[in-house]
């Protein structure tokens, strides 16, 4: 018995170590030199471009030692965890120059970029030096992070846009504008660099759920869905990678008295033991070199006598495809999110399909900048997020679900779905693929993900 035990813990070993190997995650020295090279090539590609977009030819971002403002975040470099005491950033582009002059109003450099702009030596005060830099530039528009429509966008507390004006001198006050729509456009805007990544990360997502979807994590009849979520949140961590929220595993199943097909989604499931004939649902998310995935995947427990999905089932599945088409095909630049959904809506309607979208931009944060299409709590107008327009090279968790009844079940069943993609601008291209089939548990071959 000892020597069977023994076994079976070192082909667990085995299968953990196999399994890392594949999902290829850099050292934390390496993640720190590609998030700094990213943010050199997004300064000097991103920035330019978007400010000019923006009509804003002046940015200034203030905060405090961990009361960072959200933008700020994604200007420091990997090695910085906060800012330090007050961080002031400085960007300019003057008229006609296709480069941005960066400075740090600090005690130090900020990465590369931004150099050192300020001397406590020779002039004590913080905020005048500031205010003598931006005078001396004399910008047209002076943006700062105050925004009505996104949180990201809103950095700027009181006690600094107070600071700010109060040693603004009068013709400069008139200059200051929102920057909500320069954030937006630098934090959603992906570069090739990013997205030649964004595939791997999203693989790497994908092989966890796969591997936690499995007959190597549930035993049906003994294994949770909270006993699944928590094996999640301990090999995010054993893989030295990051998640921005908890992740979520629930069922639907055949019993015509169970209604979790009816669950508000602001209510977490309960715990569950996992029994042969449910479909389990998952939502997971990880970040990695500063990226974020937001996936919601499926899999069936085979019941004994059965060796693969019921076709009912897959079925269903291909109304929940049909349905990530849809949307998709609506995806054209310039197109606000509030069109977008619409125009969705519409095409669900001629062909009967019942369900909700509530897509959502990914990127530095899980639900990030950019065009909100649709809410799960409401399938109409989003307004402020939802009138802001699709650009090209940004990526999108294109989320639904679909409403499909089951004869078998007697019920209905709800196809939840959940899929990074990239829009360049005339096509969405799924990061990693999306699933088309729906995972067995256990599995047949020895691959992980069945897709």
């Amino acid at each position: 018995m000892k020597k069977l035990i023994v076994f079976f813990l070192a082909a667990m070993c085995w299968q953990s170590v196999s399994i890392a190997q594949q999902l290829h995650v850099l050292s934390q020295r390496e993640q720190a030199a590609v998030i700094d090279q990213w943010l050199e090539e997004r300064i000097q590609t991103v920035l330019p471009a978007v400010m000019d977009r923006a009509g804003i030819d002046m940015w200034v971002i203030i905060s405090r030692e961990y009361n960072e403002d959200p933008v700020i975040r994604t200007f420091l470099p990997a090695t910085w965890h906060a800012a330090r005491r007050r961080t002031m950033l400085l960007m300019y582009k003057p008229k006609g120059s296709d480069q941005v002059e960066a400075l740090a109003v600090a005690r130090y450099d900020v990465g590369k970029s931004f150099k050192k702009a300020w001397d406590p030596d020779t002039q004590a005060d913080q905020y005048q030096r500031l205010v003598d830099l931006i005078a001396e530039r004399n910008p047209e528009k002076i943006g700062i992070n105050m925004a009505k429509d996104y949180g990201h966008a809103d950095g700027i507390n009181l006690t600094e846009y107070n600071s700010l004006m109060q040693y603004l001198p009068e013709q400069l006050k008139s200059r200051v504008v929102s920057a909500q729509n320069l954030a937006v456009g630098w934090l959603e805007t992906r570069t090739p660099s990013e997205m030649a990544t964004y595939r791997h990360i999203q693989a790497i997502a994908n092989q966890i759920i796969a591997e936690g979807l499995s007959e190597h994590v549930i035993t049906p009849g003994v294994t949770t869905t909270e006993d699944v979520q928590w094996w999640y949140r301990d090999r995010i961590k054993e893989l030295k990678l990051d998640t921005w929220f908890h992740p979520t595993v629930d069922i639907q199943r055949a019993d015509p008295s169970s209604q979790e097909h009816m669950r508000n989604f602001a209510v977490k499931p309960d715990a569950e033991v996992i029994m042969p004939g449910d479909m389990l649902h998952i939502d997971f998310g990880i970040t990695y070199l500063r990226l974020n995935t937001d996936t919601q995947q499926l899999a069936y427990v085979l019941k004994p006598g059965e060796d693969e999905v019921p076709q009912y089932l897959k079925d269903a599945l291909k109304v929940g495809n049909r349905l990530q088409d849809i949307l998709t095909s609506n995806f054209k630049t310039g197109r606000t999110g509030n069109e977008i959904l619409r125009e969705t809506r519409k095409q669900m309607d001629k062909e009967g399909i019942k369900g909700s979208i509530y897509s959502h931009p990914l990127g530095y944060h899980g639900h990030a900048s950019g065009p909100t299409i649709g809410m799960w709590d409401n399938q109409g107008d989003t307004p402020g997020a939802g009138d802001y327009p699709l650009y090209p090279n940004t990526v999108y968790a294109i989320e639904l679900n679909a409403v499909v009844f089951l004869k078998e079940w007697n019920k209905e069943y709800r196809v939840m779905l959940e899929e990074g993609a990239f829009f360049d601008g005339e096509k969405v291209i799924y990061l990693n693929g999306r699933q088309k089939e729906i995972m067995p548990i256990p599995r047949k071959s020895n691959h992980l993900r069945n897709h």
